[in-house]
């Protein structure tokens, strides 16, 4: 499943001189996730503060020279790094107004482009193939350059992945006709040379995307013919290069359809491991002469969600945290996006499976009744029971579904519980998303995917069930609590919510910027008490100002789950006594953490779909003081925490109390009527008291 929510225009941007092509050059990230570079080819370079849509900063190169590639962030030195005149390397800050006046070399080499990686050393790779880390570069620009690639050689495309603390360096050439792909790596240094295979009348491959996942490279090639292929590298390589040019074997994971006009160009970018974006190619169900955006699932070979951009799409795409960059008439358009774990869902709902697919879905059974599909699923295997369940979701009437949505599921989870094979979650996901539904209806739903720590199943039954009991919601917490991050951070989960908790962890709160106090709330000092001195109100204690999360970014994103969960004070109270000691001080951390990013307004600077609320916040706080408070009290180990939250409470209720001395005043301005003799300007003096 995947969702194309409305975009808006990032900026204006025109077309290059004498050419079809639009004028940028590169977009890159930049200081943080919420900001971007972007490079056209009018010789400037700005930088756009995503959420507002407005330049941050803008620099400009001379009349008469050239921009040679996109310029990039250094995320260690926080400098901007881009090349002029294929030669030229330019470095400045942020506070540097005149590019001119920035640190500038000049290098012995024509330089294609400057790769980058978050924490990492840009990497500056040069035309003939040779590459060089910044600072080694910059120390002696004029050291000879060798050359690794033939005179006619060319590189096509060039990018940089990151994993395990390691950078690669990937990059594809053209000679006379052969294509080959360049693998550098580090440490040890290493170049091993591999060769596409070709096809008669298959061109070379127009747009490449590469992602690390686990301990390998997955590179993703697309082809004017539709055919998106996928290549995967091992991350770390015995090979030394000296073998010689190497086979790059390859599968085919989709076939875009090519409509009746001849395609000259396009773009493919991945999203996840299920989902890729493609610009250039034409919706399989739309007219001639419209351009899309499109999110297709690689596993189903289906069409997940499009959006017609207006005016030509130009065949550039980006993608940077959660969103998509599209250049298109003469604008950059950023697209917000959701993918989802990979499900039957978009196979069923959304476009019948192509040929490679593996299995036709057309030819199940279409007048199965319910009765028919609960014996199958006593019998039949996990992959059948799955596209019977989709097949009969999609064919019975709504009012039918109603009823048979619980029989299917209770039938499900029961053999689910006495087959230890069998663990059809697909099915399971298409009748949540029925939203008909509810932990009454199927009761032993939540308690069978905690056991099989499937939590995404969780995540969506918490978004969806509003009957879960208090007993329930307190053994799920203690189980997502009693998982290690690093087990939680390699699940699938609701992409939305994940992408909420890393802008959160990295959002700088406004106070921070605004230098005072937001919704009364100032950290206090941890070693002293605050005093009313009107000097120290102002006084924020840097710890608390860089207070980091306590748990992963996928562990965060399922306990905001628990805390939107309905519940009653009276029957969840007991239960939370259940908890064990490190995982109550862990969830008060947490509770802590958010506290203190919401006081700050960090929340309303990210855009999500479900959001614990601050009362929700406080309203979890109390409940687990009142449910250990003996506990906590004698601990050790939570003497800290809890100085923390007494001095949180106490600025809120000082807050409350300069609110209490005005309500009267407030009050007394509410009740006054208006003068009947004031005119059209009128100025009046108003003493609270």
């Amino acid at each position: 499943m995947a969702t194309l929510y409305e975009g808006y225009t990032l900026c204006g941007v025109g077309p290059v001189q004498n050419s079809s092509n639009i004028g940028i050059l590169g977009v890159e990230q930049g200081g943080d996730i919420d900001h971007v570079l972007v490079t056209d080819s009018s010789r400037s370079i700005t930088v756009y503060k995503v959420s507002d849509q407005k330049p941050t900063g803008s620099w400009s190169v001379k009349q008469g020279q050239i921009i040679s590639c996109p310029a990039v962030f250094n995320t260690q030195s926080q400098e901007y790094v881009v090349v002029t005149d294929d030669r030229v390397v330019r470095v400045w800050k942020e506070d540097d107004v005149n590019l001119e006046k920035a640190f500038k070399a000049t290098v012995s080499a024509d330089v294609l482009k400057v790769l980058s990686a978050t924490d990492s050393e840009p990497v500056v790779l040069f035309c003939c193939g040779a590459v060089r880390f910044l600072d080694s570069l910059l120390a002696s620009p004029q050291q000879p350059i060798e050359d690794v690639l033939t005179e006619d050689e060319i590189i096509r495309w060039s990018t940089i992945v990151k994993a395990e603390h390691q950078l690669v360096i990937l990059f594809s050439t053209e000679q006379r006709g052969e294509h080959c792909l360049y693998v550098q790596r580090f440490n040890p240094n290493t170049l091993v040379k591999h060769r596409f295979e070709t096809e008669p009348g298959l061109s070379a491959p127009i747009s490449f995307s590469a992602t690390c996942r686990g301990s390998n490279i997955h590179l993703l090639y697309l082809y004017l013919n539709g055919s998106v292929y996928e290549s995967v590298l091992p991350f770390r390589s015995s090979s030394t290069g000296a073998e010689g040019v190497q086979a790059l074997s390859r599968s085919l994971c989709l076939s875009l359809p090519l409509g009746e006009e001849k395609l000259m160009s396009g773009a493919a970018v991945v999203l996840d491991e299920a989902h890729v974006a493609v610009v250039g190619f034409p919706h399989p169900s739309a007219g001639a002469c419209k351009d899309y955006l499109c999110i297709w699932n690689t596993h189903f070979q289906t069409l997940q969600a499009s959006k017609e951009m207006a005016g030509r799409i130009y065949s550039q795409l980006w993608c940077y945290s959660g969103k998509l960059y599209v250049p298109h008439g003469k604008m950059l358009s950023v697209i917000p996006f959701d993918c989802q774990k990979s499900s039957l869902a978009a196979a069923m709902g959304k476009q019948k499976q192509t040929s490679q697919s593996g299995k036709d879905f057309s030819n199940i059974k279409s007048a199965l009744t319910v009765d028919q599909l609960i014996q199958h699923i006593k019998t039949s295997a996990v992959e059948d029971v799955q596209a019977e369940v989709g097949e009969f979701i999609r064919r019975t009437p709504q009012a039918d579904l109603q009823l048979a949505a619980g029989r299917v599921a209770l039938e499900l989870v029961s053999r689910s519980q006495t087959d230890a094979n069998f663990y059809p979650q697909c099915a399971f996901l298409l009748l949540l998303e029925t939203r008909y539904l509810c932990y009454s209806v199927c009761p032993e739903l939540l308690s069978l995917a905690m056991v099989k720590k499937d939590f995404y199943l969780c995540q969506i039954a918490f978004q969806i069930f509003s009957d879960i009991p208090e007993a329930v919601t307190c053994a799920c917490l203690k189980t997502i609590l009693s998982t290690p991050d690093l087990e939680m951070e390699t699940v699938n989960l609701d992409t939305d919510s994940v992408i909420f908790m890393k802008e959160l962890t990295q959002a700088h709160s406004r106070s921070d910027e605004e230098g005072g106090q937001l919704n009364g709330f100032c950290p206090p000092a941890l070693e002293s008490d605050v005093s009313d001195n009107p000097s120290n109100k102002l006084q924020r204690d840097p710890l608390a100002l860089d207070m980091s999360c306590p748990v992963g970014l996928h562990k965060g994103a399922l306990l905001n789950e628990v805390l939107q969960t309905a519940y009653s004070d009276r029957s969840l109270l007991p239960h939370l006594k259940d908890l064990t000691v490190p995982q109550v001080i862990v969830f008060l951390q947490y509770l802590r953490f958010l506290y203190f990013k919401y006081s700050h307004d960090a929340h309303k600077q990210i855009r999500a779909l479900r959001t614990p609320s601050i009362s929700q916040i406080i309203d979890w706080v109390c409940l687990l003081l009142d449910a250990h408070f003996t506990v906590l009290a004698v601990a050790p180990e939570a003497k800290r925490l809890v100085f923390d939250l007494h001095k949180f409470v106490r600025s809120q209720v000082k807050l409350y109390a300069e609110l209490g001395k005005i309500e009267g005043s407030l009050q007394v301005l509410k009740n006054s009527k208006q003068s009947e003799d004031f005119g059209m300007y009128a100025i009046q003096v108003i003493e609270l008291f």
